[in-house]
């Protein structure tokens, strides 16, 4: 990941580190204080498995290039492998999966996956000093976006909707 801190990096609690080996029982995981609580009758998405066909490359792409956290990197059985990423700031995460037949689909067939800024312009030249090819703003009736594609052609924009606090 890079060292570059992201726009309002600074306001963002310090995510933990990276998970590398799978748990033998739930007393070896550690709570997390800032997990958002599951309440009766709630739904929380939380994990959008994002399908790529380089799990190295697309784990580089979205910490380095577009700074999400590397939660978890893991192979729990031969020939399987979990990423975890989380966009700065945000209580979802995605996943790179490789070797999970219940979760295949087409690489880079995945479409307008949102992020969701307070400054657009920030945030997307923050991304293109990156290396991220990130189009121009467009202004769609008062709320704005920017588009752009990981290396295997699954599109996310940038939205920004003034009103959100």
């Amino acid at each position: 990941m890079s060292d570059r801190p992201s726009a309002g990096a600074s306001d963002l609690p310090t995510p933990p580190p990276t998970t590398t080996e799978v748990p033998r029982d739930a007393s070896q995981i550690p709570e997390d204080p800032t997990a958002v609580p599951v309440r009766p009758g709630a739904y929380l998405l939380e994990l959008v498995p994002v399908p790529v066909s380089d799990v190295d490359r697309a784990k580089r792409f979205y910490a380095e290039q577009c700074g999400f956290h590397v939660d978890v990197d893991v192979s729990p059985a031969e020939g399987v492998r979990i990423v975890q990423l989380t966009p700065p700031g945000s209580h979802c995460s995605i996943s790179l999966l490789q070797g999970l037949p219940m979760a295949d689909m087409e690489p880079g067939s995945l479409r307008a996956l949102h992020l969701v800024v307070k400054d657009i312009e920030a945030a997307r030249e923050e991304l293109i000093g990156r290396g991220v090819d990130v189009g121009e703003t467009e202004d769609l009736g008062g709320v704005f976006y920017a588009w752009f594609k990981d290396p295997d052609g699954n599109t996310w924009t940038l939205q920004h909707m003034p009103w959100r606090r």
